[in-house]
Parts: structure tokens; sequence; C-alpha cells
């Protein structure tokens, strides 16, 4: 009896820790793209800064034309005529 109780519940605990919810890291809502982990990029030229390659941005200057698409975690860097960072958004 020992042989089939011992099998049946590894077998019973290994089903069950399938259903277990799965913890992800938490995204804050209201910076989803880590914006404000990066001000201080603010007032440095654009020309100047080294961004991370898996960083997903989206530089726009005073005349550029940007399509209305809003992607939560992106990061939106807003440049003068002179290339100065001047704003940080998601989107």
């Amino acid at each position: 009896m020992k042989n089939t109780i011992i099998p049946g519940l590894c077998l019973m605990t290994t089903l069950l820790a399938g259903c277990a919810d799965v913890v992800s890291d938490p995204v804050d809502e209201t910076d989803p793209c880590g914006a404000q982990r990066h001000t201080a990029l603010l007032g440095a030229n654009i020309a100047a800064v080294t961004l991370p390659a898996d960083l997903n941005d989206r530089v726009i200057g005073p005349n550029d034309a940007v399509t209305m698409d809003f992607v939560a975690d992106r990061l939106n860097i807003e440049t003068n005529a002179d290339g100065l960072i001047i704003g940080l958004s998601c989107g």
C-alpha cells in the first residue's frame, strides 16, 4: 500500500503546483516606460546621450511629425531646436 500512496502524493503535488498563479514583476501603471528613471537626461544634448540598446524610445524634435499610436512602454524624448532634452513621457 505504501508503494502506491507515495507516487500518488508526488503526482498530486506536481499537478497542483501547475495550478499556482505566476507572480510577475509589478509594472508601475503611472510610469510604464520608466520616464522617472531617466529624468537626469533633462537639459542634456540628445547627441551626447547614450541610451540603452533595449530601451524602447522615440526622439521627437520640435517640427517632427509623430504618429498618434500609444505604446505604454515607449519613452518619448522631446527635444528643442538646439537638441536639448526638454521633456520625457510614456507613449
